[in-house]
């Protein structure tokens, strides 16, 4: 879950964004005046956005960005002379004054974007190496010889022995042929 940091050196600036995204239906999981509470945070959370105004009360952005995961991206609110050299990597820019529509909106693309990096980070894990594969094809094999399975029998009842002991699926066929290789 990607959780959302609000975070400015005014205690009402932050308090407003805040209930802004509440009322347009999105969580905020805090509010923070100083960096230092949001790198305690961020320790916590697996990823998240920070929306951060240019000053906090013990840093500039530019500093808390340098102390945030990779895994953290940041909305920066503030006026566009501020940031007219160029954001740093993981930095987006919103200028003032800010428009309620806007706000939103780049939320939710930033959260999307979360959301497809991670799918696509799952997608990679499931590939399997080229040892799982063999375990898992000798397994079905030897399912298809011993128990009179068809091929989609055998990965089937692979795929729900795997569920059910909460292992992999090369986990539960290298299990598997232990266990008929006895």
């Amino acid at each position: 879950m990607s959780h959302i940091i609000v975070a400015f050196g005014k205690r009402e600036n932050a308090a407003n964004i805040r209930n802004v995204l509440v009322r347009s239906g999105m969580e905020v999981s805090a509010a923070c005046l100083t960096g230092t509470k949001v790198l305690q945070y961020t320790d916590t959370w697996n990823e998240g956005v920070i929306i951060c105004g240019y000053a906090l009360q013990d840093m500039q952005y530019t500093g808390l960005r340098e102390y945030l995961p990779e895994s953290f991206q940041m909305l920066l609110v503030a006026s566009p002379a501020k940031w007219a050299d160029g954001l740093p990597d993981g930095v987006v820019g919103l200028p003032m004054p800010i428009k309620v529509y806007d706000l939103v909106n780049t939320v939710e693309m930033m959260l999307q974007t979360m959301e497809r990096q991670r799918k696509k980070r799952r997608g990679k894990a499931r590939e399997r190496s080229t040892g799982e594969k063999q375990v898992i094809e000798e397994a079905k094999a030897l399912l298809m010889e011993r128990n009179n399975m068809t091929e989609e029998e055998a990965h089937r009842y692979l795929q729900k022995s795997s569920m059910e002991s909460g292992t992999n699926m090369s986990e539960t066929a290298q299990m598997i042929l232990t266990i008929m290789n006895e």
